[in-house]
């Protein structure tokens, strides 16, 4: 990995924990979100895609964080703060394939659900 900085200040471990225990719950919802949407009534098309690759990146990077805030090392700071940066931005790929998903479910049921002029 890198050099261990002796002269580091290491992170506080309720600290660290209070992160984990967030991460954590964070990727529970992310992964029950995937869940239920693929459970969704609404068929899959290929253009859902769209929003289905974000929240898998982001899935991915949050459990990359995770496995690195359960190491030891994470309670080194340059560790702890890569997993942090990583967690965030699966977060951010998350959140956008989230919004992407609903604006899809809300296109699809306003197109279908259209009463047709008569």
């Amino acid at each position: 990995m890198g050099e261990h900085d002796p002269n580091e200040e290491p992170i506080e471990t309720v600290f660290r924990n209070g992160t984990i225990t967030t991460v954590g719950i964070l990727l529970a919802f992310s992964l029950g979100f995937i869940t239920h949407w693929a459970a969704n009534p609404i068929p899959w098309e290929i253009y859902h895609l769209v929003a289905v690759v974000p929240i898998l990146i982001g899935i991915a990077l949050q459990i990359r964080a995770l496995r690195l805030l359960l190491d030891i090392t994470s309670l080194q700071r340059r560790v702890y703060e890569r997993a942090n940066r990583i967690f965030i931005a699966g977060l951010i790929f998350t959140a956008c394939g989230v919004g992407l998903a609903m604006l899809l479910d809300f296109y699809d049921l306003s197109t279908k659900s259209a009463v047709p002029g008569g």
